[in-house]
């Protein structure tokens, strides 16, 4: 039978594996990607049902049950869901309120730009702590531009336009 078979028609002689192809008299059932076929030692973890079960099994046997610390993806997706069920029925305070998307807008940033922040405030003899207080803006925002998450940590544009007319340097993309 040829690879990729869905194992739902035509004839099929038990001996091949229907994902590869490979001739081996040990073969065994398995659903991948929907489809039931036969296959070999080689294609077996491909089986969805397999790996949700050891999946499965993974999370009863890790993390919190032994008293181990959580993992980090169980902690996102918990804190993921937590802020899902926050916001549910909280339109009616963005219908009402609106948005302020362009009040102080993060401009487009040229790639690599926090080195040249850093660089140039090191340049200057300039601390996060002394460029933050004579900019007076916040020592975290300043350490997102100087490590490039400007855009996560929510940067304002009116800070990033203070540190490139401070420091002397062009990161805005325009």
């Amino acid at each position: 039978m040829a690879k990729y078979s869905t194992g739902g028609g035509g004839r099929h002689d038990g001996d091949s594996c229907e994902l590869c192809g490979r001739e081996t008299g040990n073969l065994r059932r398995a659903r991948v990607a929907g489809a039931s076929l036969l296959v070999c030692s080689d294609c077996a973890p491909h089986d969805d049902d397999a790996s949700t079960r050891e999946r499965r099994r993974e999370e009863r046997r890790g993390g919190e049950d032994r008293g181990e610390p959580e993992n980090r993806r169980k902690r996102a997706a918990r804190n993921a869901a937590r802020l899902a069920d926050a916001s549910k029925g909280d339109s009616k305070r963005w219908e009402e309120e609106g948005t302020s998307y362009e009040e102080d807008r993060l401009p487009y940033l040229v790639g690599g730009y926090g080195d040249v922040v850093e660089a140039a405030r090191q340049d200057a003899g300039l601390t996060v702590e002394e460029l933050a207080a004579e900019l007076d803006v916040d020592e975290d925002e300043v350490l997102a531009v100087e490590q490039g998450r400007a855009a996560r940590a929510r940067v304002g544009g009116s800070v990033v336009r203070a540190i490139e007319e401070r420091l002397g340097v062009d990161i805005v993309d325009e």
